[in-house]
């Protein structure tokens, strides 16, 4: 799954914001979402197998948190495709000029 199909779902985006202030482990994600602790350790495997979170065990938990090199992807991603959209309204405006 890529980046930005993991951040589909709502779910996802809230569980990486929550990780990208600090990290968290299952239980305390699950603890401030509405959804089981089971849909939390799925929603943590996309995520991760998108690149957009890193784990850690930290003695008997796996602690998550927002893995930098992923969003900078999506984050380089979003820049060339504004970058592009301003070259082409740029040439647009010109064009309606002429």
């Amino acid at each position: 799954m890529d980046g930005w199909s993991a951040l589909a779902d709502p779910t996802r985006r809230t569980i990486l914001e929550m990780v990208a202030v600090h990290p968290r482990n299952v239980q305390e994600l699950a603890d401030c979402l509405p959804v089981s602790r089971p849909a939390v350790s799925q929603h943590l495997k996309l995520l991760k197998e998108a690149g957009l979170v890193v784990d850690q065990a930290v003695g008997t938990r796996r602690l998550y948190r927002a893995n930098p090199a992923g969003l900078a992807a999506l984050r380089a991603q979003l820049d060339r495709f504004w970058g592009q959209t301003l070259i082409n309204l740029k040439q647009q405006a010109e064009a309606e000029d002429q």
